[in-house]
């Protein structure tokens, strides 16, 4: 009941279908053991009372409770199939909530192919147990009960027959269940085996281009052996015992046969006997189906729980680190500062104790080596992550004091690989500030040079992008991307690695509507294109977490600076060519 308990949470409005499943339920069990008491007495009348015309009537009553039993399972099915989905559904719902409010570290620490998997294969296998347990449970414990008492309603040694084949019958199933730590291995091995294939076929492109084989995908290669060892252990763990069960339960009638050949004289009459040896032929199949749903009905409450736990888990998580934010609506003014800010990811220690500011309606260029600490700074600015230590302040006011509205208008991030949806290039852009007319969303559209992407075709901005539309370059990708900040028209604009991978041929009107977009806003920009920042009021060189030169370019380029020493290898790699020198 505490996996139950754990699910229901997620489908209040629907807790009282499980009452009527297993009410349904039980007076399907009453329904069909009553069916085979008559089937019982319609055998008696036809074999040792030999009366035709009361047998016909004890069969039609036969097949009237059968059907009963099987009519009212049925509804409970449907009654407990409506919760389970009404539950499946609740779950994802619930997952996808936490993916839209969840920290950006959750996803940095989960790759997107895990978090589907982890909530869509654990949404789906709650269904098992609340859709068919729920009936298949009051089965599976009434069956066994009411069955043996019919069989001593019929006699003492039918009775003791189907008693001992049940007590038999809880001994195999407990071997056949499996250790609760031993399922939990293999269920984790599953789940894991899920995720990483879908990383793998995500990069199916870059093993198809550098001829890459399934071990050079290092976790899927392990995964996949993982998952087969375990589930090879369990196979071999359930074959003896269950080869025993199916030898004990359908091979009864063959095993009392044996030892009935030399006790026949004081058995009584044979039409007795042939009468007991049908009903229990009929009632250990009864058994036999009840046991094999206790046995399931273990498995999937196993996994119920697994799922359930593995998904709070997951939701735990997508709140944990996460900023917590204020009511404050208002910014003094747009003057960034750093206050003694320390931040670790994933355990290892980013920023220490780093202090700086940056002054309102200037732009600021980080600059430094991959893995400096450029990125982290410009996500903390924008509020993705919350700080181990320090204050991160706005207009003088902790960034925690603000409002997740507040700070969602006044800063604008442009990324490197911005994303559009599936929709309309102008509605792309009107995403941006709903409350936007028509002509300023085209102004928009216009100051981040994308009347040549409208040009190109017929439909000009109401031209779908994506399946069953058109495909952009990732240049005019990003100028449809600037063209949403500029429509935001937020206070502070943070791009990260905005120009990479750029082609020469999209880089100027790039440069153009950068320059439409950043005209007096508080800009802090990441770069490897250094010949792009020279421009900026000052450049900030970022080396582990801390900052060890800044000022502008001319300034820094006057010594011998860090700056200087990474203008020079840029320019020196910028110009370099393949020349016919022979490579070494």
């Amino acid at each position: 009941m505490g996996v139950y308990k754990k699910l229901f949470r997620y489908a209040p409005d629907k807790k009282h279908m499980i009452i009527l499943a297993m009410i349904l339920s039980a007076f399907s069990v009453l329904a069909t053991i009553l069916g085979y008491y008559f089937i019982y007495k319609f055998l008696d009348d036809l074999i040792i009372v030999r009366s035709l015309i009361t047998a016909k009537i004890i069969a039609v009553k036969a097949a009237i409770t059968l059907t009963l039993g099987g009519f009212f399972y049925m509804v409970s099915g449907l009654f407990s199939h409506m919760l389970g989905f009404r539950l499946e559904t609740n779950l994802r719902k619930r997952g996808i909530d936490g993916l839209e409010n969840s920290s950006f570290r959750f996803f940095d620490l989960y790759p997107s192919g895990q978090i589907r998997k982890a909530i869509d294969d654990n949404a789906s296998q709650t269904h098992m147990v609340v859709a068919h347990m729920i009936p298949d449970s009051s089965q599976a414990i009434l069956t066994p009960i009411l069955a043996i008492g019919l069989g001593f309603l019929i006699s003492l040694r039918v009775g003791i027959v189907l008693l001992t084949l049940a007590i038999l019958g809880c001994f195999i199933l407990g071997s056949l269940m499996g250790e609760q730590k031993f399922m939990k291995i293999y269920q984790e091995s599953l789940s894991k085996l899920s995720a990483e294939t879908v990383e793998y076929v995500r990069g199916m492109q870059v093993v198809k281009i550098f001829g890459c084989s399934v071990e050079s995908f290092r976790s899927l290669y392990k995964a996949i052996k993982d998952y087969s060892k375990y589930a090879y252990s369990y196979s071999l763990s359930c074959k003896k015992p269950y080869v025993f069960y199916q030898w004990l339960f359908f091979g009864i009638i063959a095993i009392l046969i044996v030892p009935m050949i030399y006790i026949r004289d004081i058995l009584g009459s044979g039409e007795k006997i042939l009468l007991e040896l049908i009903m229990i032929l009929f009632l250990t199949g009864v058994l036999f189906v009840s046991f094999m749903r206790i046995m399931w009905f273990s498995q999937y409450i196993f996994q119920g729980n697994y799922a359930v736990d593995t998904l709070e888990s997951l939701y735990e998580q997508m709140q944990k680190d996460k900023l917590i934010h204020g009511n404050r609506e208002k910014f003094n003014n747009y003057n960034i500062e750093f206050d003694n800010v320390s931040f670790s990811y994933n355990g290892n220690l980013v920023l220490k104790n780093l202090s700086f500011k940056l002054e309102q309606g200037k732009s600021y260029a980080l600059v430094g080596s991959s893995g400096s600490g450029k990125s982290t700074i410009a996500k903390l600015i924008s509020g993705f992550y919350k700080v181990d230590e320090g204050h991160i302040k706005i207009g003088g006011i902790n960034i925690e004091e603000y409002s997740q509205k507040a700070l969602i208008q006044s800063i604008s991030f442009v990324f490197q690989n911005s994303k559009l949806f599936n929709i309309s290039i102008y509605e792309n852009v009107a995403l941006a500030n709903k409350r936007a007319t028509r002509k300023e969303v085209m102004k928009a559209l216009e100051l981040a040079g994308c009347n040549m992407i409208l040009n190109k075709f017929p439909q000009k901005e109401n031209t779908i992008i994506g399946s069953k539309g058109v495909y952009l370059s990732g240049g005019e990708k990003q100028r449809i991307a600037i063209a949403r900040a500029i429509l935001k028209d937020s206070e502070i604009i943070i791009m990260d690695e905005a120009s990479a991978s750029i082609d020469p041929d999209n880089e100027y009107e790039l440069q153009k509507a950068f320059k439409n977009l950043i005209k007096g806003k508080t800009v802090v920009m990441i770069a490897h294109r250094l010949s792009s920042i020279r421009a900026v009021d000052e450049a900030i060189v970022i080396d582990n977490g801390k900052i060890i030169e800044r000022g502008t370019d001319k300034e820094l380029m006057s010594f011998n600076s860090n700056y200087k020493n990474l203008q020079n290898l840029y320019q020196s790699a910028n110009e370099w060519r393949v020349g016919n020198e022979k490579l070494l």
